[in-house]
This record gives structure tokens, C-alpha cells and sequence, in this order.
């Protein structure tokens, strides 16, 4: 642990060149728990000249016109939990949004600090642990740490001074986010290969210059629920002939509808997948928006 500790203390390289590499540190501090990635859709808006917010919340941009149709989508959401209860002592406790998620999510959540996504913003809290103090360690036989034990502390000693901050029932929890950029142009953040993807799709989007036909460019959510952002995009636009899906999860799309034609996915390498400090190498992903501006040229 300490050899990783030092690397990510490490001083910051300089900027990268390619526009992508900012877009990539920028949206990994962005927060899109599955179900809640609206203020992240708000900000491709304005970001995607041209593109619209479609009936399942997606940031759609449609391309041309006529045959044939083609697809690219990057999903946005990541795990993530909401507020269960506030206790009488001004602690909350957690209930885990619904979908897939990587191996041990809840015990990477043990200690961490985390923000609570409430009616004025965020708060930062913190998510306890137990005093080694009053313990003697843990054993074999301790069943493992889950959302149901976690308890988190914004600093309140009342429920009322919870509710006083704004934090209410259902707000939104989830890591606090600090991207942090180490040894030779990388970046680390929780869900760092998703948010690096669909930043490449971005700066492909924004320097497009289409192929004929209509390509449509969707950054698409509740993936790791049930794919209702990419089924929509697949029921109002579609059917395609061809779909690329862009992002770090080879995993992401379960089964393959009839209507999103030939699956194609182009992917960026992610170290420490599904942790913490989740690792992308920013020249990668310039490289990749690089293949994404040839593809929607029409290149392969």
C-alpha cells in the first residue's frame, strides 16, 4: 500500500496537448450515480454543440440524414448509494442504488470520505470505521463490511442539524471525487476508464466530420441497470446497422437487441478497475478519440 501511496502523491506532469486529456480530469470529478446522472447530461449540453436531451434523459447528437444509420454511445453512470436514514445522533446510514457493479464495491467504501449530493450541493462527510481502540481486529470468521454497516458522519449531532445542512432522504451519496494526475501523464479516479471514454467521445463529437448517413452520438444512461439510455436512443432513432459502444467496461452491454445492428466497442485500458484510484493513461486517451473522429468519418 505505501509504494501506491507515495506514486500518487507524486507531483503533477505537465498538461497534455490534446484537448481530450482535459475533458478526461474534468468529468473524473464529476459525480452520475446510476439513476442521478442529469448534472452530468446538463453538462455535455453545453459542451456538444447541437446535441438535446432525448425522453430517458440521454445528451443525443444526430448527425446527417438518410442511410446508413450508425450509433456511438459512451455510458455514464457509475455505482453509487443514496441516504437511508438519518439517525437521531446526526449520523446516515446507506442503501446502495440498484445495478451492477464491480467486485467488493461496498468494502472500498469503508473509511472513505464521500459526498452526499443534497438539495443545495454537496456536502462532504466521511464514512466511519471502527476504533482499533475498542476492537481487538478482525478475524476469518467477520463477515465482510457492506452498505448496510456503513454509517457516515457530515458533522452533525442531531438529526435536525443533518436536515439543516440539506440533506434529506434519497439524496444521492457517493465517493468524493478527486481526480489525481501522476508519473507520466496518468490520471486517477473512481470510474476514471468511463469518464476518460466518454471524454474522447466528446472531443471526437465537437471536431466531427460525419460520413454520409446519419450517425447519432449518445452519452447514455442507467447502463448498469437495465440499458434504458441506450434502448431508448435504439427505439427512437433506430433501428442502426452499426453501434459502437465506448467505454472502459467490456461488460457493459449484457445482450445485444436486434435493433443496434452490428456491436462494435472500442475500449481504453484502465489499471486497479473498479477501485478508488482507477488508472487511464491520458495519451490513451487522445488515441481513442482519435479512432472515434475516424469512425464517425466513416473510417474504421
Amino acid at each position: 500500500m505505501l509504494p501506491l501511496l507515495l506514486l500518487l502523491q507524486a507531483s503533477s506532469p505537465p498538461p497534455s496537448s490534446s484537448s481530450a486529456a482535459p475533458l478526461a480530469v474534468r468529468f473524473a470529478a464529476m459525480t452520475a450515480v446510476t439513476g442521478h446522472e442529469q448534472r452530468m447530461v446538463d453538462t455535455l449540453l453545453t459542451l456538444v454543440p447541437g446535441a438535446a436531451r432525448d425522453r430517458a434523459g440521454n445528451a443525443v447528437l444526430r448527425l446527417g440524414s438518410g442511410q446508413p444509420v450508425r450509433l456511438a454511445a459512451c455510458p455514464l453512470d457509475e455505482p453509487g448509494y443514496v441516504v437511508g436514514g438519518i439517525r437521531d445522533d446526526g449520523w446516515l446510514t446507506l442503501h446502495r442504488v440498484p445495478g451492477r457493479v464491480p467486485p467488493m464495491v461496498d468494502q472500498q467504501l469503508e473509511g472513505q470520505r464521500v459526498t452526499i449530493w443534497a438539495r443545495r450541493g454537496g456536502v462532504p462527510a466521511v464514512v466511519a470505521v471502527r476504533s482499533t481502540h475498542l476492537t481487538r481486529g478482525r478475524t476469518a470468521a467477520e463477515a465482510p463490511f457492506t452498505a448496510d454497516a456503513a454509517y457516515v458522519d457530515l458533522g452533525a449531532a442531531t438529526a435536525a442539524e443533518a436536515r439543516a445542512a440539506g440533506v434529506a432522504l434519497l439524496d444521492v451519496v457517493a465517493l468524493a471525487k478527486r481526480p489525481h494526475r501522476y508519473g507520466d501523464s496518468l490520471l486517477a479516479a473512481p470510474v476514471a476508464g468511463r469518464r476518460a471514454a466518454c471524454a474522447a467521445l466528446v472531443d471526437a463529437a465537437q471536431h466531427a466530420r460525419p460520413a454520409a448517413g446519419t450517425t447519432v452520438i449518445a452519452f447514455v444512461v442507467e447502463q448498469n441497470l437495465s440499458g434504458r439510455g441506450i434502448l431508448t436512443a435504439m427505439h427512437q432513432l433506430g433501428p442502426f446497422t452499426e453501434t459502437l459502444l465506448v467505454d472502459a467496461d467490456t461488460a457493459a452491454l449484457r445482450s445485444t437487441p436486434a435493433g443496434l445492428g452490428a456491436v462494435r466497442r472500442e475500449t481504453i485500458a484502465a489499471r486497479y478497475r473498479g477501485t478508488p484510484v482507477e488508472t487511464v493513461a491520458l495519451p490513451d486517451v487522445a488515441a481513442l478519440a482519435g479512432r472515434l473522429g475516424r469512425w464517425i468519418g466513416g473510417g474504421q
